[in-house]
């Protein structure tokens, strides 16, 4: 099951590699084909010093937690994606968060869900009729069949 990943989720495996988000992101390479966009790797870097602060991890350790996190996941560049399916998520996200924008785009791209813990992003577009979002109980639930 492919199943794109927000860096909402990123960091949250980062902050705890032992919890279920870590668990899912770090053992379930045989289940799930993770996959992301490209700009994450720079958005995770850019918060090193504040992932760091909120742990009390010194830097290299948040590089560990993030190479353990992102080992088995794909990193895809945004050129991949049409035109037309980045204007449609422009078109969707708006109004709600446009950072996220690239998350509709991919999950409307690949045909898969986007796993995420962000519920406005998910609430608002639910109201719009889009409904590909997966929650880490599901998935901890679809690993363990």
């Amino acid at each position: 099951m492919r199943v794109i990943v927000d860096a909402n989720i990123v960091f949250s495996g980062i902050l705890n590699s032992n919890g279920k988000i870590g668990d899912l992101l770090i053992n379930s390479e045989k289940h799930f084909d993770f996959i992301a966009p490209d700009f994450l790797r720079s958005e995770i870097y850019k918060h090193y010093q504040r992932l760091s602060k909120i742990s009390g991890l010194k830097i290299d350790q948040i590089r560990e937690a993030e190479f353990q996190i992102c080992k088995d996941m794909k990193f895809i560049s945004e050129e991949q994606i049409k035109e037309a399916t980045w204007i449609a998520a422009v078109k969707l996200v708006a109004d709600i968060d446009p950072k996220d924008t690239h998350y509709v785009a991919y999950s409307k791209h690949f045909r898969c869900k986007i796993w995420s813990g962000d519920k406005k992003l998910i609430k608002g577009l639910a109201k719009k009729g889009f409904t590909k979002f997966v929650t880490t109980e599901e998935l901890f639930s679809i690993r363990q069949k």
